[in-house]
């Protein structure tokens, strides 16, 4: 049971409080500009040439607000499937396994994402 001092700072059973929440809703901001400027991006460059679209990719602060968003996105849908599991998911085995594949879904996702923007950024 949680005291009233435990409940101010935040701190319940788990002891690690609203940590989960804010990094839930501080990615959810950083995606709003972030995926402004990758529809603005995207509509800017329809119809452009292979090699125009890795010239404008391979500019370093296109490809930092790429990563930037690609990071982003994958931690909040990690939080997010993890939050729906946790919720709707009661048998134990099934719920342990779907957060470990989660995990390494969004993981996977953003190294490849990575891998793929650095690759063209280095041009290679």
């Amino acid at each position: 049971m949680a005291t009233p001092l435990k409940r101010v700072r935040g701190l319940g059973a788990a002891h690690h409080g609203t940590e989960t929440f804010w990094r839930q809703r501080l990615t959810a901001v950083a995606n709003v500009p972030l995926v402004i400027f990758l529809i603005w991006f995207l509509v800017e460059h329809v119809g452009a040439s292979y090699e125009k679209m890795k010239e404008c990719l391979s500019n370093p602060i296109v490809a930092v607000l790429m990563l930037a968003l690609i990071w982003s996105a994958a931690i909040h849908m990690r939080i997010g499937l993890r939050e729906i599991i946790e919720d709707y998911l009661h048998n134990k085995l099934c719920k342990v396994s779907s957060l470990i594949l989660v995990t390494f879904f969004a993981a996977l996702v953003g190294i490849a994402s990575t891998l793929a923007i650095l690759k063209i950024t280095l041009g290679s």
